[in-house]
């Protein structure tokens, strides 16, 4: 068997088992962001769930897209701790902790990053409420009218945007 169809399989194996966790505990949305990691993962030269136990990385990316939207914590919905997660696929929280730490390096993560946040976290990012101007971090309502229309398209389809007044 060659190394792209190695790959192919080990990444459906890997969707199912984080659709089954996500079916099983959280909800569709996660779901669908931990399927998109895994085929972003897939998509490096390096793959990195070519080697080592699929449960490991399964565990590593509902843990990554958890850890970037507060899934660990009480005041969030949904809510699971991450033992939860340990328990599921027979992991230990060390293990998960540095593949995750490994996932978020490679693919430059952090939190309130659009791609793999929910939609709730996209809503409440308190970055939403601010724009570059000339360089300097400026509050959107502190702007004309104007700008902050055009602000709000180019968000609106996904795009960032920044002014230049001075120079």
């Amino acid at each position: 068997m060659d190394t792209k169809q190695v790959k192919k399989e080990k990444e459906q194996m890997l969707i199912k088992l984080v659709s089954d966790f996500c079916q099983d505990k959280l909800n569709e949305e996660y779901k669908t962001l931990c399927v998109e990691l895994v085929q972003k993962l897939g998509r490096k030269r390096t793959v990195p769930f070519i080697t080592g136990k699929l449960e490991i990385w399964a565990a590593s990316i509902i843990y990554t897209i958890g850890s970037l939207n507060f899934l660990f914590d009480r005041s969030f919905e949904p809510y699971i701790p991450s033992s939860d997660i340990h328990e599921y696929f027979e992991t230990k929280s060390s293990t998960v902790s540095a593949k995750s730490k490994t996932i978020r390096d490679l693919l430059k993560l952090n939190r309130f990053d659009n791609k793999f946040s929910t939609n709730l976290m996209i809503e409440n990012n308190p970055f939403n409420q601010y724009v570059m101007v000339d360089d300097l971090i400026v509050p959107i309502d502190s702007l004309p009218e104007e700008y902050q229309q055009m602000i709000k398209e180019a968000r609106s389809k996904g795009e960032d945007i920044s002014f230049q007044i001075n120079g």
